[in-house]
């Protein structure tokens, strides 16, 4: 695959007051046709969310998402039953699958949460939907590559 650098102050951005997004890819609003995805990888956000505010319930399928808070704590709800918080050091990947629908909102009420989301393009369709949380506290090798998605699962 090839290599491509797209410099942070090039990405689309769009301020919701509550929301400050910057997309890596055509995402909602922002559109470039020269950046849809780059391989398996649609989407790259970097999201800042302003205390009490968040996603309300929304659906999502046939997607991998990825979602690591960098700063703050993010409450996470969705149709599978799984209802807790991801916090700062701590990764959660999301298998939509069939279909889920999930709301994510910033748990503090005195900051801001800076939230890192991936989506990638799942290997097979329309999998049952599965969700998993993990500290990288626990990891036993800190800043080394760890897989925490594989087209095999």
């Amino acid at each position: 695959m090839k290599k491509a650098f797209h410099a942070a102050n090039t990405r689309g951005n769009a301020n919701h007051g509550w929301l400050n997004a910057n997309h890596s890819f055509s995402f909602a609003n922002y559109h470039n046709p020269e950046r849809m995805n780059f391989g398996a990888l649609r989407v790259l956000n970097d999201d800042t969310i302003a205390p009490g505010m968040g996603f309300g319930t929304h659906p999502h399928e046939n997607m991998e998402i990825i979602t690591i808070p960098l700063e703050g704590d993010l409450e996470h709800k969705d149709s599978m039953g799984n209802i807790g918080v991801i916090n700062e050091g701590e990764i959660q990947v999301m298998s939509a699958g069939t279909g889920v629908h999930h709301s994510e909102y910033n748990k503090n009420a005195d900051q801001a949460v800076k939230v890192l989301q991936l989506w990638v393009f799942p290997k097979k369709q329309n999998v049952t939907p599965r969700y998993d949380q993990m500290s990288v506290r626990d990891l036993k090798k800190p800043n080394d590559f760890y897989q925490v998605l594989s087209p095999n699962s």
